[in-house]
């Protein structure tokens, strides 16, 4: 963990280095999702046909070909080839279209993310139709992380005002893509401002009095288009409007959460979100399905930075019915959970975990049809079951505290050095998540003493971690003797202090060294890239944050955001620097060709050349740290602490653990029925708590 000979940090950056390139030459990484095994060695096996081909000219067959007939001259055969290329090419635009971004969007995961590990692969139909509905955690990369961890071809529902944008707008049509109009994209600030008259408890009321004040709802709102209030992301539509200043809308689900947020009787400003007829888009969907192709949808609507789900929108309950009515193909909805770590940053890792497939019972399809509030009443179960199905894939919890809670006790809990598949760590996050969830719903919301204190506990800790710049994983290697070895009060000689601070600095020269070497490519192919695709990304960023209800700070752009800034940036430096070559070097044309094509490799090698390097240099912070007196008492104290944690914690769930039933005691859970409980529990709860206070308040009555 921590080097104590130079020798072992420069056979852990090489070997680093070595394997990694060694993967990707022979392509290990990512077997098996863009192709079959046999398909794949049937490709490496014509490509180093074609080298030996092109190597030897007796081996050649278009060259035997034109001794023989001498005749034929050469610009024959290549204008024959050509004609051929180009009629394929046509014929198979749209796949080869695909395959081609597929293989360019590989390349661009490989370069921003350390580590994809995909979960549940064997969950994904291998024919058919197919819906593919993902939480939406980082813009534009979501469905590039799916369509290339997925070996079925994907077309996604993409927001207008994303495919009118340079660039995306392209890559999404090679992908396929289908672009939707969505209402939050044109929304507009209303004329004055409203108040609203809330039902009262009991009312049959589905219909809510909107008063204005200088408003004009006749000229500027429609029966069905939406106004949407402050601060909130949820749109409700208008049902009625009555002149400039009194309208009414209609009473739907999660309506009265809404009203509830907003300072009424006072008056609040409004947006109006005008109704998108979404006919065609819905047709071009259902015939794509209707073909067996597959479509890809974000049903939160829009991406965002949040821990939990937002609420769905209905339209994937409507495609999915649609289909069943129109052409009676029953498709499968396929939850796709992704899963980022510091998702915002570069190198990054994340987990795909597709779940298991949901499907409509083909009972309710004659309420759909019927229309009214029973198509309402089946559409909402079935996003409901869509929604609890993409819970299972994720890890939800209410907000970033809880989530670095339930990170950090499932490091502690699991066995030290024990190698966890990405699978297991999944299952373990959610069991954390949906047992706290449990936990609190059993004590109403008031967790005991001790549980708070252990709490506390463990984000002090993780705190502390932060603040010294060391991982969980390296505290295990801080309790050995050589962490105090250089203390005077431990019985060591002033000459044995010496000579290990002495040491301590060799590594700290040695790892300098190495991280130097080892960024000397990036500085000049990636550095200057680096720092302005970070400056554009945090202005998007913020202006992303301030035209959004939904962000918290605005992180789930930042990385779509450089990628784009780098696929115009690095092209550009490359002919920059090719040019600098071609008037400023003696080189010949060739020469020049040779260097040309060499930056990509050289550019790809530098980065994983510098993480490498990082790697290394994240062991320097502890050296440091050692050279202080306070802050090798701090690191000396961290075995010890985490030590307790574990102990206390694991006594905890033993304890508390029984009451959780399956989440506790089974190996392998149905995480969609986990979900449901965990919701049916919820409203339960939260249904009990809400007689209680009318109890309470009727008691004050009387």
């Amino acid at each position: 963990l921590l080097p104590t000979h130079p020798t072992a940090s420069t056979f852990t950056f090489t070997h680093r280095a070595h394997t990694r390139i060694h993967l990707i030459i022979m392509g290990v990484e990512k077997k098996g999702t863009m192709m079959s095994e046999l398909d794949y060695t049937k490709a490496q096996l014509a490509f180093f046909y074609i080298v030996v081909l092109l190597s030897l000219d007796l081996l050649n067959p278009v060259k035997i070909f034109l001794h023989v007939f001498p005749a034929v001259a050469p610009w024959h055969v290549a204008s024959l080839a050509i004609g051929c290329m180009a009629y394929i090419f046509i014929v198979n635009m749209r796949p080869l279209l695909y395959f081609a971004a597929k293989v360019f969007f590989h390349s661009i995961l490989s370069i921003f993310f350390n580590d994809i590990q995909v979960v549940g692969r064997e969950n994904i139909p291998k024919y058919g139709p197919v819906i593919f509905t993902s939480n939406h955690a980082n813009q534009f990369m979501d469905g590039l992380m799916i369509m290339c961890t997925c070996q079925r071809t994907i077309s996604y529902l993409v927001a207008n005002k994303s495919w009118n944008r340079p660039i995306v707008g392209h890559l999404a049509w090679a992908m396929g893509g289908v672009p939707v109009k969505r209402a939050q994209d044109s929304a507009h600030m209303g004329s004055g401002s409203v108040t609203i008259e809330i039902p009262a408890d009991g009312s049959s009321s589905t219909l809510i009095k909107v008063v204005g004040k200088a408003t004009k709802f006749s000229s500027e709102i429609k029966v069905g288009d939406k106004i949407r209030f402050p601060k909130a992301a949820l749109g409700i539509k208008v049902a009625s409007i009555d002149g400039d200043e009194s309208m009414s809308l209609k009473l739907e689900e999660g309506v009265l959460d809404v009203l509830s947020s907003q300072p009424f009787p006072e008056y609040v400003a409004y947006d109006i979100l005008p109704h998108i007829d979404q006919k065609d888009v819905y047709q071009n969907v259902l015939e794509k399905l209707a073909s067996g192709g597959t479509i890809g949808i974000f049903p939160e609507g829009g991406s965002h930075d949040r821990t939990d789900l937002l609420p769905l929108k209905v339209g994937v309950a409507l495609i999915a019915y649609s289909e069943l009515e129109k052409h009676g193909i029953n498709a499968p909805i396929v939850p796709v959970g992704l899963n980022y770590f510091r998702a915002h940053r570069f190198r990054g890792k994340a987990t795909v975990e597709f779940g298991s497939p949901t499907y409509i019972d083909p009972s309710t399809l004659a309420d759909f049809k019927r229309g009214g509030s029973d198509k309402r009443r089946v559409c909402n179960a079935l996003l409901g079951r869509i929604e609890d199905s993409m819970r299972s894939v994720i890890v939800s919890v209410p907000d970033y505290e809880k989530l670095q809670l339930i990170h950090a006790a499932r490091r502690l809990y699991r066995q030290d050095a024990a190698n966890v598949t990405a699978e297991q760590r999944q299952d373990m996050g959610r069991r954390f998540a949906e047992g706290y969830k449990r936990i609190l719903l059993q004590v109403k919301g008031e967790p005991p003493k001790e549980w708070l204190s252990l709490q506390n506990r463990i984000l002090s800790y993780q705190k502390e971690l932060d603040q010294l710049g060391i991982r969980d994983y390296q505290v295990a290697g801080l309790d050995h003797e050589e962490v105090e070895i250089g203390c005077e009060t431990q019985g060591h000689g002033k000459g044995e202090t010496v000579l290990h601070r002495m040491n301590v600095l060799g590594h700290i020269f040695h790892l300098l060294c190495i991280f130097v070497l080892a960024t000397l490519p990036a500085v000049l192919l990636n550095f200057p890239i680096g720092i302005i695709s970070r400056i554009y990304s945090n202005r998007r960023r913020k202006a992303a944050l301030a035209a959004s209800k939904v962000k918290i700070k605005g992180y789930d752009v930042m990385l779509s955001e450089r990628v784009l800034c780098c696929i115009v940036l690095v092209p550009s430096l490359w002919m920059v620097y090719g040019l600098i070559l071609f008037f400023f070097t003696s080189l010949d044309g060739p020469s020049l060709a040779v260097c040309f094509t060499c930056f990509p490799l050289f550019s790809y090698w530098s980065i994983i050349q510098t993480e490498a390097g990082m790697l290394d240099v994240k062991d320097l912070k502890p050296y440091v740290m050692r050279m202080i007196p306070s802050a090798r008492k701090r690191l000396a104290a961290l075995p010890a602490t985490r030590q307790a944690l574990q102990t206390d914690l694991r006594a905890m769930i033993r304890h508390i653990g029984p009451s959780l039933g399956d989440i506790y005691y089974e190996k392998e859970l149905n995480w969609q029925k986990i979900t449901t409980e965990t919701k049916r529990l919820t409203l339960t709860s939260e249904s009990l708590n809400l007689d209680d206070v009318l109890c309470e308040d009727t008691k004050k009555v009387d």
